[in-house]
């Protein structure tokens, strides 16, 4: 025990909120509970009912604010600076001090011994449980951050490492119930029970006490991107991402609209073959913020997912432009295409795309696949000076319609 002076006054808050919490559901308050469905693969869904002591406590946190024991535990953990460093971390800078403390270290702990007892009949392991959980997160050196965001439009075996501590994976039923049991109505629709509906995108990090954590909305929707480009699926994440942070509750987040929002199309599967290419695009991505010019070309080809004609042919238009120049057509054949009638044949779909045609199929993957091509160069300007020796005949363009998928 790293605290022994504040074991007592926790213990003794905990405790307490149960009397009085106890006594509330036997005057009359109902404890909510959620219905959670364990869909499996082989046999029939499991069901289960799980007491939602969180929201049932949230509701009454003024009138648990409000004892005697809570000024004297706050006070207490007001003289303690890991406990201040851990609430501020938690609750975000617009929190007061009491109130951080209280809602992070109290409330916290309370719900967590509730959730372990699964209501209000108290048991000495379940807290002690939890306050060690309590005081190795307070103590620690470093916070441990995890984001967890449903993925729909792809199927995976296993999981897939995209970069450092960022993952697609399959989905675990009851994985967020545990901490949110009402994440069922926030989850996409038929999540867990279709192939291409049940795996998710994780981001793990581990942060300095102090550090705020990752911009999770953002590294997913670049995912999501990568993913986009690298498999023609219809992929989206969301609607929202989940947070926990050193294993407790931090918040529910909305995703990126761009990346929440599914493109028409068919499902994919992320295969052994398009895994490491994925993690390629992902990795180039960051190239584009210091190229305005393919920065612009991912987001009209993105857009481009989401429009009828003849907005969409325009997108295209404008991102083959953005990547390759004026003279894109010629350029796009050289890059995407090894032999001469394959040439003939793409330059003809795009020459119809620049004069004002709709832009046909073969056109729409051609602008995807170069996409791909120049985030996985890592240099366009270099790109498109070997595209241009090769239309020379001075030879160049090889390593380039390699990277092209």
């Amino acid at each position: 025990m790293r605290a022994p002076h504040l074991y007592p006054l926790l213990r003794g808050f905990v405790l307490g909120s149960f009397v009085v919490l106890g006594r509330e559901l036997e005057e009359g308050a109902e404890l909510p509970f959620a219905f959670e469905e364990h869909v499996e693969r082989r046999g029939p869904s499991l069901y289960e009912l799980r007491p939602l002591v969180r929201a049932f406590i949230e509701e009454r946190e003024p009138m648990l604010r409000a004892r005697e024991d809570v000024r004297l535990a706050v006070e207490e953990l007001g003289r303690e600076p890991a406990a201040s460093i851990f609430a501020r971390a938690h609750a975000g800078i617009r929190a007061g001090e009491d109130e951080a403390l209280f809602r992070t270290i109290l409330l916290g702990l309370l719900i967590s011994t509730a959730e372990a007892c699964g209501g209000f009949d108290w048991d000495d392991e379940a807290f002690e449980h939890s306050y060690a959980e309590l005081e190795r997160s307070l103590f620690g050196a470093r916070r441990r951050y995890l984001a967890v965001a449903p993925l729909t439009g792809l199927s995976l075996m296993k999981l897939v490492e995209l970069a450092p501590g960022l993952a697609v994976r399959p989905f675990v039923a009851g994985e967020l119930a545990t901490h949110w049991p009402e994440s069922r109505g926030l989850l996409p629709r038929d999540f867990g029970r279709e192939p291409d509906r049940s795996i998710v995108v994780e981001l793990r990090r581990e942060v300095d006490v102090g550090e705020a954590p990752p911009d999770a909305a953002d590294e997913i929707a670049d995912a999501v991107s990568a993913l986009r480009l690298t498999t023609m699926a219809a992929v989206a994440a969301g609607p929202v991402l989940f947070e926990t942070l050193d294993g407790r509750p931090f918040g529910i987040q909305p995703v990126l609209p761009i990346a929440a929002t599914q493109p028409p199309g068919e499902s994919s599967r992320l295969d052994a073959f398009r895994a490491p290419i994925a993690v390629d695009v992902l990795a180039a991505l960051g190239d584009a913020d210091g190229d305005p010019g393919l920065a612009d070309a991912l987001d009209r080809w993105e857009l481009s997912l989401f429009q009828s004609e003849p907005f969409r042919s325009e997108q295209i238009r404008a991102a083959f432009a953005a990547l390759l120049g004026d003279t894109w057509p010629m350029r796009g054949c050289v890059l995407l295409a090894d032999d001469a009638a394959t040439r003939e044949e793409l330059y003809a779909e795009l020459t119809a795309l620049a004069a004002g045609d709709s832009a046909s199929p073969a056109a729409v993957d051609a602008a995807r696949r170069a996409v791909v091509a120049v985030l996985r160069s890592h240099d366009r300007e270099r790109l498109v000076h070997d595209l241009d020796r090769e239309l020379l005949g001075l030879g160049g363009a090889r390593d380039a319609r390699a990277i092209a998928v």
